[in-house]
């Protein structure tokens, strides 16, 4: 197993911290001596298999888990110190087919946290309509429900929800697997490009090495509970540890969508 510093420099702050953490329940480890910084205003991919620790790692940075051994630290505080509602709500969280809520109208689960955090409603509503050009929605959308949604459309407000009270944290557990390919394509191009302008720490969980690729500053492979390597996106392509090549080999493996589409037009 091999493992690299991030290549963001050292003079930049480490917004999460994993110091020796582990998580197990009655004695089965899903987390092992997990040893990761992330540097604030980077993108940390998780990459691995169903079961790897991702979604595990996820719940120990908003407290929804605590560590069994070691430490888990955001901005260099413990989370076992945080208050839980602080420390969620300074984090931002997408799930797949964005985690809306279905008696809610798009308006009112982007207000979400705002309105929760108590803001003057003249400043939520220019939020909300900030949020909406944002991610590429038009207004007409505010007093939809998320069933009258395309897919696409739910996840785009699931992440203006995530930005609503701009934190300085989000976390993306497979945010975008369940999108139609093109779909999908399109929203990991929105995504890297509005990271670019927000500069904002982001955890994003997926089995895709293709999008860990497009996404990342750096790839953390976790495998049954522990992390195989820590490298960046240029490092993990040519990497020659085996799991890694492994995975690399496998999705090399997959056949090109535009090849596809040029036999099927034959």
């Amino acid at each position: 197993m091999t493992a690299s510093p991030s290549r963001v420099s050292d003079t930049v702050k480490s917004a999460i911290e994993f110091d020796h953490a582990s998580f197990d329940i009655n004695g089965r480890p899903l987390l092992h001596d997990l040893m990761l910084s992330v540097k604030q205003g980077e993108t940390l991919v998780l990459l691995g298999r169903s079961g790897s620790g991702k979604t595990t790692t996820l719940k120990l940075i908003n407290r929804l888990l605590l560590p069994t051994a070691g430490e888990v630290r955001v901005n260099g505080k413990r989370t076992a110190e945080w208050d839980p509602i602080r420390l969620r709500r300074s984090i931002g969280y997408v799930i797949q087919d964005g985690g809306l809520f279905p008696h809610f109208n798009v308006e009112r689960n982007i207000a979400l946290v705002p309105r929760i955090e108590k803001w003057p409603q003249p400043q939520i509503d220019a939020r909300v309509r900030e949020l909406l050009i944002t991610v590429g929605l038009s207004e007409d959308l505010l007093s939809r429900y998320p069933s009258q949604l395309s897919g696409g459309q739910r996840q785009r407000v699931g992440v203006a929800r995530a930005l609503a009270a701009d934190p300085p944290i989000l976390i993306l557990d497979e945010a975008f697997g369940a999108l139609d390919p093109i779909t999908r394509s399109e929203m990991q191009k929105e995504f890297r490009a509005l990271q670019q302008r927000m500069k904002k720490t982001v955890i994003f969980v997926t089995h895709d090495l293709r999008e860990g690729l497009l996404l990342a500053d750096r790839i953390a492979l976790m495998e049954e509970g522990k992390l195989v390597v820590d490298l960046s996106a240029h490092e993990f392509s040519r990497s020659g540890d085996p799991l890694v090549r492994a995975y690399v080999e496998a999705f090399s493996a997959l056949p090109d969508p535009n090849q596809i589409d040029r036999e099927v037009s034959r």
